[in-house]
């Protein structure tokens, strides 16, 4: 994890305070369900959670240098639960083994983190609608491999982002499903040692759901599709954020990212007003989606269980939940104070001398009686004029002034072909499909 791309309130789920603590409510939670089980006395549960209620301070160093002899973690942390605690200690752990601890403190994280990254697409989203109505009915050209096609609205651009990440949601919610389970089954999953009531107890208090059959370890399929589902979201944020990039090129400058005063783009050129956020948000993205693939290699482990995955994951975990949590804050903070540039676009759109209108004239060409291939060959040869005078020409006045084209049309009908409020007579169609309203 590198600070700079880290919010604090999603860098707390993975500090060692936040692990212990979930570890000790696993532990004291399932003495708890022994202790109506009948399997361990109700003083032992009653002396962890009366030891927690006044003195709940985690002296993580303390631990650390128990782990430093021990060289298990789980083990160093019961050791000094016990030192706390007292006798009744003992009574922890009955039956458990420690990867019922880690996985189900890893489910706890992860869906405390899904939760927050939930959150944060709602702001985007909130963002995004927000500007989408802002410029409904702004129009802009649309692009196809980087060259004019026809034109579109701004708002749609918007509209098209607010369906993916609204799809982006649906897909994290399904995906915290998932992976929130929780697994107190003991040594190689068999509940010989410890009763499934136990499981189900442990679950139900930390609002997760049991695992059907865990090995010893809750099967990695689910984590590998919980960040195969970040990496998703992150490209999803460098989409956007391409888009405004390209849309910042000074060729092109019909959107930009916010420059506050006194920033500066260049240390040699003070003109400068770099895409920097959203150039940022592509290198995260490539971050948080290179975490899905050792996600997925996790997947195949040996027999009942390794450990090769849990190294992965003390990366993994923190690294991606923190990276994708602050790109996501910072691509919704670019849309929010995003600067839109509405007569550019329009001069933008009017640049090459009409020929965003050129199928419309194909498409008329063609209901006149004109087969597809001469209606085809007409436009284009008028529009490769047009194209290579750079927009100087007109392809309206071409048109009208080729006794192919006009032998079909009238001239009033080819300008009519040229209407620009044509191309968006759907649009609140789109609107209502995408927003709901």
């Amino acid at each position: 994890m590198v600070p700079r791309y880290a919010r604090p309130e999603m860098s707390a789920i993975w500090e060692a305070e936040n692990r212990f603590r979930i570890w000790f409510e696993i532990e004291a939670h399932a003495t708890e369900a022994l202790a109506d089980l009948g399997v361990v006395p109700q003083s032992a549960a009653n002396a962890l959670w009366y030891w927690w209620a006044t003195n709940p301070a985690i002296d993580v160093p303390a631990i650390d240098a128990i782990e430093a002899v021990t060289k298990h973690d789980v083990i160093a942390f019961l050791t000094w639960v016990a030192e706390q605690v007292g006798d009744e200690a003992r009574f922890m752990h009955q039956g458990m083994t420690s990867s019922d601890v880690l996985d189900t403190c890893l489910a706890v994280q992860l869906a405390q983190a899904s939760d927050i990254l939930l959150a944060d697409i709602d702001a985007l989203l909130e963002a995004i609608k927000r500007r989408a109505y802002e410029h409904k009915m702004t129009p802009t050209i649309g692009r196809s491999h980087g060259i004019h096609a026809e034109p579109v609205t701004f708002g749609l651009k918007m509209a098209e982002a607010y369906a993916e990440f609204s799809r982006c949601k649906e897909r994290l919610i399904a995906a915290r499903k998932d992976v929130a389970t929780c697994a107190i089954s003991g040594a190689v999953g068999t509940f010989a040692n410890i009763d499934p009531k136990v499981e189900e107890h442990v679950a139900a208090k930390l609002g997760l759901s049991v695992e059907p059959v865990s090995t010893q370890v809750i099967p990695r399929d689910r984590h590998a599709m919980f960040f195969a589902t970040l990496g998703v979201i992150a490209s999803s944020i460098e989409r956007l954020a391409v888009e405004v990039r390209h849309l910042q090129r000074t060729e092109v400058l019909e959107a930009e990212e916010y420059f506050s005063p006194g920033q500066k783009g260049s240390s040699a050129m003070p003109h400068k007003r770099n895409p920097v956020l959203t150039e940022n948000l592509t290198g995260l993205a490539r971050m948080v989606r290179s975490y899905a693939l050792p996600a997925m290699e996790n997947v195949a482990l040996w027999h009942e269980r390794d450990i090769s995955h849990s190294s992965v994951e003390r990366f993994i975990g923190p690294d991606a939940c923190i990276t994708l949590d602050f790109a996501l804050g910072r691509i919704t903070g670019v849309i929010d104070k995003l600067l839109v540039y509405p007569e550019r676009m329009m001069k933008n759109l009017d640049k090459m001398g009409g020929l965003v209108h050129s199928q419309r004239v194909l498409l008329a060409l063609t209901q006149a009686g004109v087969s597809r291939e001469d209606s085809y060959r007409y436009v284009q040869r008028n529009a490769m004029k047009v194209w290579e005078s750079d927009g100087q020409l007109s392809l309206m006045e071409l048109l009208k002034a080729d006794e192919d084209v006009t032998a079909a049309l009238s001239a009033q009908e080819i300008e009519e072909k040229f209407n620009l409020d044509y191309h968006y007579k759907h649009v609140d169609t789109i609107f209502a499909r995408v927003f709901g309203e």
